[in-house]
């Protein structure tokens, strides 16, 4: 037995249960409502690109869940809305929407004035990040993330009085001059190899545990209890094919569960109507 590796395994293991302790809160960073100034870091785990773009389902199991996508692995929810985008239904078309994962940037960033507290993780949407590409197409301010003539970022942040939402808005810009990311050589070895990386922070669902969750989203303990499936009457049109006429099948042989399994059957959903939805 070797017992370095015992010790390696119980230290991973003790640093895992820690996070999900929320021990682990200090890998992000958000900007709070008045002036602030970061340094986006040359990213350790993508040398030619700063950000790593994530995808998340909001509001649909009891957490948010990243999506397998992110691990370039097949997506129950993904595939259930290409589902419903071959339907002609608007209803459908918009319960696809709503599924659709949210994309989500993240850059490591240090945070003037908290060096000390090292590289964390700022996450934020396409509205900053666009402002961030077309900073990165600016031949007049180059690589803001290079260590040694690279630019600080200067971030303004509003709060809901002056959005108008319940939540922050935050605009960025470019330093007028450059600067190298830290004068200390050991703070910039260690700015660039003590960073966080968001792929392996979130938790990895399975196929199943996605699947699942939006099983749930879908069909509710008391619509389930009903014993009833409501799905699009492919058949009878009315005479108007684009109708898109819901009906309710009472003489379905299967469960809902059963139904909805088979539309992730590849053999089954090649046969069946691919307009056929467990709602």
């Amino acid at each position: 037995m070797d017992l370095q590796k015992i010790k390696n395994k119980l230290n991973s293991l003790q640093n895992q249960s820690s996070y999900k302790k929320g021990e682990g809160k200090n890998l992000f960073w958000k900007p709070s409502v008045g002036k602030q100034v970061v340094r986006v870091v040359p990213n350790k785990y993508n040398k030619d690109f700063p950000f790593t773009e994530m995808m998340f389902y909001y509001g649909i199991g009891k957490r948010v869940m990243a999506s397998p996508m992110n691990w370039k692995e097949k997506d129950p929810i993904q595939e259930f809305c290409k589902k419903l985008r071959t339907s002609n239904d608007k209803d459908n078309w918009r319960l696809a929407k709503k599924l659709d994962a949210k994309t989500r940037i993240f850059a490591p960033v240090i945070v003037r004035g908290e060096e000390s507290e090292g590289v964390r993780l700022w996450q934020f949407g396409k509205e900053v990040y666009q402002e961030f590409l077309n900073m990165a197409a600016d031949e007049e301010i180059g690589d803001y993330t290079d260590i040694a003539q690279g630019r600080d970022i200067k971030l303004t942040t509003v709060g809901p009085e002056t959005t108008g939402t319940p939540y922050n808005k935050t605009s960025i810009g470019p330093s007028l001059k450059t600067s190298p990311i830290s004068k200390d050589k050991d703070e910039v070895n260690k700015f660039l190899e003590d960073q966080p990386n968001p792929i392996k922070i979130f938790k990895r669902y399975t196929f199943d545990e996605v699947k699942e969750a939006l099983q749930e989203f879908l069909t509710p303990e008391d619509e389930e209890k009903e014993g009833a499936i409501i799905k699009e009457d492919a058949v009878a049109f009315d005479g108007d094919e684009k109708s898109g006429n819901y009906s309710l099948d009472t003489n379905a042989k299967k469960s809902k569960s059963e139904q909805f399994d088979d539309l992730f059957d590849d053999k089954k959903s090649n046969t069946s109507k691919t307009d056929d939805l467990p709602f």
